[in-house]
Parts: structure tokens; C-alpha cells; sequence
């Protein structure tokens, strides 16, 4: 999808080559992309597999986001695209379903870029997914990315995430206990597609000053959700801190507001989020 020789992996890598700014006042393109796709019903397994969903001929609700990252990574290793793939941080996640989606359906995934906003630690701006069936909207996502640079204006806003991130909260109620092993972020890779370096190998992570490989923030917004409801209707999450693997962390829900916690004391907040809702039986006809 990204031309006959160069891969989106290679792509990402030479990205900050050529996207050296300046980012302030940074324009996204307008272009919207588009594909269409079934699931790979083998992927589609090892991804419910490693996420802990039921392989019950459904789609988990944020399956069509794998499926539309191709797309996503098209449009963000563009020339026209202003900030360097590596090194940006997605700090959120939001989706709806409309309907629930077979896993054998056919799907047109739309990608686009949107709204670029000033934060004190550089630029967030959001990738807007859409997942239509038979010309009919049945799914979509916000995800919200910051690119870290140095402003040249002052009084840059400070991200919800970054006010919440300063609060102080009760943990909620504990329900699980989950062994996250060093090899998670390959398995995830293998069945998403997502290869980012920093989540595949310690030495791959080091070279972006981390001193482990990372958790997928799409594999802890996933697998808390394998523990929701299997009609929710809404889902979002902010990503708040990265978890080193190997790892032991803990998962806590209550009335649809859930978390991913670490530490020996669970003080350290990795994820926060909530499910609301039930999704409609109706399908488009």
C-alpha cells in the first residue's frame, strides 16, 4: 500500500529525514484514504487470542482499528504529512459501533487527519477512523497523537490527559491480576500489523531511551475491553503511562470505568477509560 519498494517500517524510519519542521502552526492533509477489507481469519484469531476475546465469528470492537492501520500509516508516512511517524505518542483512543460487525463481513475503511492543537509539549492532533458496511457508517474511532517538539510560542493549553495525569485517584475496585510476558508486544505485532520498534525487543526499545520493550497501548485498550460487556457500544482510553514488559499489572473495573495499574502497591496509573451502552442488533440492509 505504500508503493512496490519502500515499507511503511522503512518509510517511518526515514520519515524524520525529511520532516524536520518547523511544526508550529503545522497543516495536516485533507486527504482521506480509503481501502477495502475482510479479516484474515487466522490473524483474526491470534488477535483475539493474545487480547483475550471469545473467537465467536464477531469482530471485537477494536478489530476494524487494525484492520484500517495500514491506511493510517500511508497517511502519516506521507510526504505532505508534517510530523515524523516515530516518536509520536498516542496518548488516547475513542470509538463507536453502530452495529455489531461478523468477522467475515467486508468492510470500507476511511482515514483521514484532523485538528492540529497547540499542547505545552508540542502538537496533538487526532486520526479519525471510519468503518462502513454496504455504503453505511458502522463504526469509528478518534485516536489523539502528540508530537513532542519545542514551541516557539508560550501558553501552549496542557492536555486533558496531562491535567487528569495530575490527579490524584483511588484505585478502582481490583478484578484481575495479568502476567504480561516479554514476548507480548511481538505476539501483538505478529497479529496487528503494529511494529513499532519500541515494542518488539529491549534493544529496539533502547534506541528510543526506553530501557525495555513497551506494551502496546492498543493491546491494554483491547484487553480490558475483552473483560467488558460484549454488546458496549462506546469505548475510550487514555494512555497514561507506558508498561515495561516483562510486567505484573493489575486490572480494575467498576459501573464501566475501568483501569491498568502496576506496582506493588498499584500507585503507578497506566491506563484509565470507560464502556457505555449497547449496540444495536439492526444491521444496515
Amino acid at each position: 500500500m505504500t508503493g512496490p519498494t519502500t515499507s511503511p517500517l522503512l518509510k517511518a524510519a526515514l520519515s524524520p529525514l525529511a520532516k524536520r519542521g518547523p511544526y508550529d502552526g503545522a497543516r495536516l492533509p485533507r486527504t482521506e484514504l480509503t481501502h477495502e477489507a475482510v479479516p484474515d481469519p487466522a490473524r483474526l484469531r491470534a488477535y483475539a487470542r493474545v487480547c483475550g476475546f471469545e473467537d465467536d465469528g464477531f469482530l471485537p470492537a477494536p478489530y476494524p482499528h487494525v484492520l484500517a492501520f495500514p491506511l493510517a500509516m500511508r497517511l502519516m508516512t506521507a510526504r505532505d504529512f508534517p510530523f515524523p511517524v516515530l516518536g509520536l505518542v498516542h496518548t488516547r483512543i475513542e470509538l463507536t459501533r453502530h452495529v455489531p460487525l461478523a468477522s467475515a463481513d467486508r468492510l470500507t475503511l476511511a482515514v483521514r487527519a484532523e485538528g492540529t492543537v497547540p499542547h505545552a509539549r508540542g502538537t496533538e492532533f487526532g486520526v479519525h477512523t471510519r468503518a462502513l458496511l454496504d455504503g453505511e457508517e458502522v463504526w469509528h474511532s478518534r485516536s489523539t497523537y502528540l508530537f513532542r517538539h519545542k514551541r516557539a510560542e508560550q501558553g501552549a493549553r496542557e492536555s486533558r490527559q496531562a491535567r487528569e495525569a495530575r490527579e490524584e485517584r483511588a484505585a478502582l475496585p481490583l478484578r484481575a491480576t495479568w502476567e504480561l510476558p516479554a514476548g507480548l508486544g511481538r505476539r501483538y505485532a505478529a497479529a496487528s500489523g503494529d511494529r513499532n520498534p519500541i515494542h518488539l525487543h529491549p534493544l529496539t526499545a533502547r534506541l528510543f531511551g526506553f530501557p525495555r520493550a513497551l506494551a502496546h497501548g492498543m493491546w491494554t485498550f483491547a484487553r480490558c475491553l475483552a473483560e467488558a460487556p460484549a454488546d458496549l457500544r462506546t469505548a475510550e482510553a487514555a494512555f497514561r503511562a507506558p508498561v515495561l514488559l516483562p510486567a505484573r499489572v493489575t486490572y480494575g473495573e467498576e459501573d464501566g470505568n475501568f483501569e491498568v495499574r502496576g506496582g506493588v502497591t498499584r500507585s503507578r496509573l497506566h491506563v484509565s477509560g470507560k464502556w457505555g451502552g449497547r449496540v444495536s442488533t439492526a444491521r444496515p440492509s
